[in-house]
């Protein structure tokens, strides 16, 4: 990817502005800013001081016809674009980083940007919705609510403007809902679901036939599918049991499940410094019962949390940002993602973290494309 295919990314973008008050082209203004987010830039003074710095490189392949926009004018613009329309402009970005889908992790989670409220207004914190391709390390799409408790209304609307034929979604519990299972199936994806006491009676008919199914050894049923691994180091030591099964006869709520087809057991026994203590999670999905594959995909799902927002929150500082106003907060929120998103692309050196490759791309023009340049399609 160039400087000038991403000019061309915004092309279908509508401008907010009023025509005769523009003085600054918007594909210039998007295009430095996402690569002053990149370079370092948490805000709209550190977009316009960047681009001050680079002013004389950026008018290599940005028309900047009258120069640098302040940073007024940086923060008016984030503010007015459409947050839908931006975003969609990020995705076919995004499809070209990301590849066919088929047999990708598509974790959903949300995070809850805390700076963002008003109090005098009376505004809560914003609340992003996130789709994340596991094993690319790339955000597919975002939706942005008022609350965590708005998870269920905006994750269907998230889902709708996803690309998941031949994916497997995976979502915390407050996903586990039957019309987010129907969606998912209906994008043509599949399904892992944390299942958990808002689903209660389901929840407790499956904990009691997993017990059952462990302990009564006579029990008329298939025997469940067990995978376990073993992690030592450091002075810890966890082992992951992973159970699951494909007997659902029993099950009278499978039908309204739309292609539930295997249920599952993740326990989690974890011992340091002498103290012990055991975890158990419980799933569906619509996977065949292999232990091991399902296993994987669960704990790949928390890679949302570890790679994406606490990356976020340490690297790019967002749990910080003060910016109040919910369309220019959602905007960068977008740009954060991208950027990171083309930072895990440049694996020259497999040592150099995140923070350390904003660092050498703020200081070195050449390291910037670079990055750009890594972000071509993957198969």
């Amino acid at each position: 990817m160039t400087p000038s295919r991403l000019v061309e990314s915004f092309e279908d973008l509508p401008d907010p502005r009023v025509e005769r008050t523009r003085q600054h082209l918007l594909g210039d203004v998007l295009v430095m800013s996402i690569l002053a987010v990149i370079a370092g830039a948490d805000g709209w003074d550190d977009i316009v001081e960047w681009g001050e710095a680079r002013q004389t490189w950026l008018r290599t392949f940005l028309a900047l016809p009258a120069g640098i926009p302040s940073a007024d004018t940086v923060r008016r613009i984030f503010c007015a674009i459409d947050t839908v329309k931006f975003a969609a402009c990020f995705e076919r970005m995004i499809v070209e980083l990301s590849g066919s889908m088929l047999d990708q992790l598509v974790a959903i989670d949300g995070k809850t940007m805390r700076r963002t409220f008003a109090r005098e207004r009376g505004q809560s914190p914003l609340h992003m919705v996130t789709a994340w391709v596991a094993e690319r390390g790339v955000q597919l799409g975002q939706l942005a609510t008022d609350a965590k408790s708005n998870e269920i209304t905006a994750i269907p609307a998230l889902l709708d403007t996803l690309e998941l034929k031949g994916a497997i979604v995976s979502i915390d519990a407050e996903g586990c809902q039957k019309k987010i299972a129907e969606k998912i199936v209906d994008k043509g994806a599949g399904y892992l679901l944390a299942l958990k006491a808002n689903q209660p009676t389901l929840h407790q008919e499956v904990i009691g036939y997993f017990a059952h199914a462990r302990q009564d050894r006579t029990l008329d049923a298939k025997p469940l599918v067990v995978h376990e691994t073993v992690d030592k180091g450091h002075g810890r030591l966890e082992v992951r049991r992973v159970s699951c099964t494909d007997d659902l006869a029993w099950l009278g709520e499978r039908a309204r499940w739309k292609d539930l087809k295997t249920i599952v057991m993740i326990e989690r026994e974890r011992e340091t410094s002498g103290r012990k203590s055991v975890e158990t999670a419980y799933y569906l999905s619509t996977l065949a019962p292999d232990a091991e594959r399902i296993g994987l995909l669960a704990r790949r799902h928390w890679s949302i949390e570890n790679e994406l927002h606490w990356v976020l929150d340490m690297t790019f500082d967002e749990d910080q940002s003060r910016i109040r106003d919910r369309t220019g907060a959602t905007n960068l929120a977008l740009l954060r993602k991208m950027a990171l998103a083309l930072l895990k692309r440049e694996s020259s050196d497999p040592r150099k973290s995140i923070a350390m490759k904003r660092r050498r791309v703020g200081w070195d023009n050449d390291y910037l494309f670079k990055v750009l340049a890594a972000a071509g399609p993957q198969a």
